[in-house]
């Protein structure tokens, strides 16, 4: 599903990637450890298309991402990568659904089915009751639950997830390490979670190890 291969990546005189050669099979959960400034969140950012590295090559379901040009790469990431970062990034302005919605609506599927395909997602992940909920009016776990939901909104193959659980409480912790797990059993996702987490990274099938822009 996703194989990188030689990917460096440089800011100025640091290099932060050195390298890196990584293959990740369909429906596999895969965690990435490591001290900070390893480089864990630049490789995620460059498989999820959001960064670019400065030489290598990112497949993704077998398409090599750098051939793609600006408004195709955007429509990719769009329609196969779903994301899950730390501090959720939900619009406060927008409710749950409308928040889950969006992906579906930057995709231009039809209004109707995007907008019943969120409720169904919020009530599978327990938040039927909250539909109507502004993020300042929900938890911290809430908020993560919803946007798990808009990462599986336009049902990409991928997920990937930049400390999720790096924001909550112990509890909210535990719900949502089993929430990941879950998701590969009943969506069949391949899931990549960069995590300082230990608990959640021995949950994977896989855990890389990163240093000093390597994989160990």
């Amino acid at each position: 599903m996703i194989t990188t291969k030689q990917i460096n990546k440089s800011y100025g005189s640091l290099q932060v990637l050195k390298g890196i050669d990584l293959e990740i099979a369909e429906n596999e959960v895969v965690s990435i450890v490591g001290p900070s400034g390893a480089g864990k969140t630049t490789l995620l950012q460059i498989i999820g298309t959001l960064g670019k590295q400065d030489s290598g090559v990112v497949s993704i379901d077998g398409i090599e991402t750098h051939t793609l040009q600006k408004n195709q790469l955007a429509r990719f990431r769009n329609r196969n990568i779903g994301f899950v970062f730390q501090f959720h990034q939900l619009l406060p302005e927008f409710n749950a659904v409308e928040n889950v919605c969006i992906p579906g609506f930057i995709a231009r599927r039809p209004r109707k089915e995007v907008e019943n395909k969120a409720k169904e997602l919020l009530d599978f992940l327990g938040l039927s009751q909250r539909l109507d909920h502004k993020p300042a009016e929900l938890s911290g776990g809430e908020q993560q639950r919803v946007a798990v939901a808009r990462a599986l909104i336009n049902d990409p193959g991928v997920i990937l997830a930049d400390e999720p659980s790096g924001n909550l409480d112990s509890e909210n912790k535990q719900e949502l390490h089993k929430l990941f797990i879950q998701l590969r059993k009943e969506f069949g996702k391949t899931l990549v979670i960069v995590t300082h987490d230990r608990e959640l990274a021995g949950m994977a099938d896989r855990i890389i190890t990163m240093k000093d822009g390597r994989i160990l």
